[in-house]
């Protein structure tokens, strides 16, 4: 996912029913902090960080859209413009692709926000001409899986262990996939949960 060639960072703001998604600013890393200081909001990303190491999260989301051409963008209450979290494609080292990935800080659960912002960057990605998309979640947190697969992404099969401090080290990680433009591999499975 990359931006186009006449376009600032800044300029870069997508619209869904109840959110904008745009660019981290410097504003939200109130939100931001706020939200890794939270330990049940940080469980499923490693855990509690200090206000120093967020802001080099922060900064390392800053930074990519600038290295990378994009990256995750903060979610922001459309009627209140609170910092609901985050929601991205961003590219890390040694994955095969894009992956796509969201943290909503506790107050933002249960309301939808993670597949709304999902599915804004899936038009995205196909509008960008983009191919394949790819996604994990760890395994004890199967409500992420469910998102997943109702956006069309289908597990691949493979489960790695990816370092995690909030479970005390390394945790099993199942990692799915989104070829854009076909048919998915699994679309009678996730007609099924979508009609559940």
């Amino acid at each position: 996912m990359s931006k186009a060639p006449d376009m600032s960072i800044a300029d870069i703001r997508i619209e869904t029913e109840r959110l904008i998604l745009r660019p981290p600013q410097a504003g939200d890393f109130e939100g931001w902090a706020t939200f890794f200081a939270d330990p049940e909001a940080t469980r499923h990303m490693g855990g509690p960080r200090s206000e120093p190491l967020a802001w080099r999260h922060f900064l390392m989301m800053v930074g990519a859209w600038n290295i990378q051409g994009a990256s995750s963008f903060s979610l922001i209450d459309k009627r209140s413009g609170q910092w609901l979290g985050w929601c991205g494609p961003w590219h890390p080292a040694g994955w095969p692709g894009r992956e796509v990935g969201w943290s909503l800080a506790r107050e933002a659960w249960g309301r939808g926000y993670a597949t709304e912002a999902a599915r804004a960057l899936l038009a995205l990605a196909r509008t960008l001409g983009h191919k394949r998309l790819f996604a994990s979640h760890f395994v004890d947190n199967p409500a992420s899986g469910r998102v997943l697969q109702k956006l069309g992404f289908c597990p691949t099969g493979v489960v790695r262990s990816r370092f995690s401090p909030g479970r005390g080290g390394e945790s099993p990680a199942r990692q799915l996939s989104l070829t854009l433009g076909e048919p998915s591999d699994c679309d009678d499975d996730i007609a099924a949960m979508r009609a559940a």
